[in-house]
C-alpha cells in the first residue's frame, strides 16, 4: 500500500463529497427525498423556464435507454400527461441513484430553493471545517469533485451545518468534467487548476474513483469514515478523519 504524501508534496486538494465531507446518509435521507417530493411543485412554476425546458430534452433524451431498464412510460399527448411523464421518470431515477446530469442539474434547482429557505443545512463532518482553515493556512488549495452538480456542491457548502465554508473552496467540479471513474476526468481538473497531477491528493470513500485518479497521475486517500461500508483491499491509503491530512507540517 502505498503511504500518505508529505505536505510539501501537495498543492492542492480535491475532495468527493459523499462519505469524504458529507454522512452518506444524510444525501439519502434528506436530500434526494426533498427532490423527489418537490419535483412536481417545481415543475409546474418553471416548466415555461428556458433552462428548465432545456433539462427535461435532455431528460427525454435519456429516457429511451432508460425504459428497457424498466422506466415509467413517457406520454406527451397533453402537457399535463407530459408534467407527469417527467415527475414520474425523475423519481424513478432518483430511486435508483442515477448519476445523469440533467438529473442533477434538476436537483440541485430543487434543492436550492431548499437551502435558501432553510428547509435545508448541508452536513459535514464535524472535522470538516477546522482541515478547512488548516489547508488553507498552509496554502493549499481546495477544490471539490462530486457527481452532484456544481450548484448543488455550492449549495452545501454555504448552507452548511458549520456555516459558509465556501470561502475555502476555490473550485468545484461535476460530472460536465467526465465521469468519476475515468482517468481523463482527474487529468482535465488538473489542468483546469494548473497544476502537475502529482501535486494533487483526491480524498475519496469509493476505491474506484480513487483508482481513476491515481491512474491520472494524482495522489490518493481513501476516506472511511465511521459509516463506511467494508472496503475492498486497495493500494490508497486510508484515512478516517480529515485530521490524518497534513496536521502538521511535515518534511519533504
Amino acid at each position: 500500500m502505498t503511504s500518505l504524501p508529505s505536505s510539501s508534496e501537495i498543492r492542492a486538494i480535491l475532495l468527493d463529497i459523499e462519505g469524504t465531507t458529507t454522512p452518506i446518509d444524510f444525501v439519502f435521507r434528506r436530500l434526494f427525498p426533498f427532490a423527489a417530493a418537490n419535483v412536481e411543485i417545481f415543475l409546474r412554476k418553471n416548466q415555461d423556464d428556458a433552462e428548465t425546458q432545456q433539462i427535461i430534452g435532455e431528460l427525454r433524451a435519456t429516457w429511451s435507454g432508460a425504459a428497457s431498464a424498466g422506466a415509467p412510460v413517457w406520454i406527451e399527448s397533453s402537457p399535463e400527461e407530459k408534467l407527469g411523464s417527467v415527475v414520474a421518470y425523475v423519481r424513478w431515477l432518483i430511486a435508483r441513484d442515477s448519476k445523469i446530469t440533467p438529473l442533477k442539474a434538476l436537483q440541485g434547482k430543487i434543492w436550492e430553493q431548499g437551502f435558501h429557505s432553510g428547509e435545508l443545512k448541508g452536513e459535514v463532518y464535524p472535522d470538516v471545517p477546522l482541515a478547512f482553515a488548516r489547508w488553507r493556512a498552509q496554502d493549499k488549495r481546495i477544490a471539490i469533485f462530486s457527481s452532484g452538480s456544481v450548484l448543488a456542491q455550492r449549495l452545501l457548502f454555504s448552507h452548511s451545518t458549520a456555516g459558509d465554508l465556501s470561502g475555502y473552496i476555490e473550485a468545484y467540479f461535476d460530472t460536465t468534467m467526465g465521469l468519476k471513474r475515468e482517468p481523463a476526468s482527474y487529468t482535465k481538473i488538473a489542468a483546469f487548476l494548473q497544476l502537475p497531477r502529482q501535486q494533487l491528493l483526491f480524498v475519496s470513500d469509493v476505491g474506484a474513483e480513487l483508482d481513476a485518479a491515481h491512474s491520472s497521475g494524482m495522489h490518493t486517500a481513501l476516506s472511511f469514515r465511521p459509516e463506511s461500508a467494508p472496503q475492498e483491499i486497495t493500494n490508497h491509503p486510508a484515512v478516517r478523519s480529515f485530521d490524518e491530512l497534513f496536521a502538521q507540517t511535515r518534511p519533504g
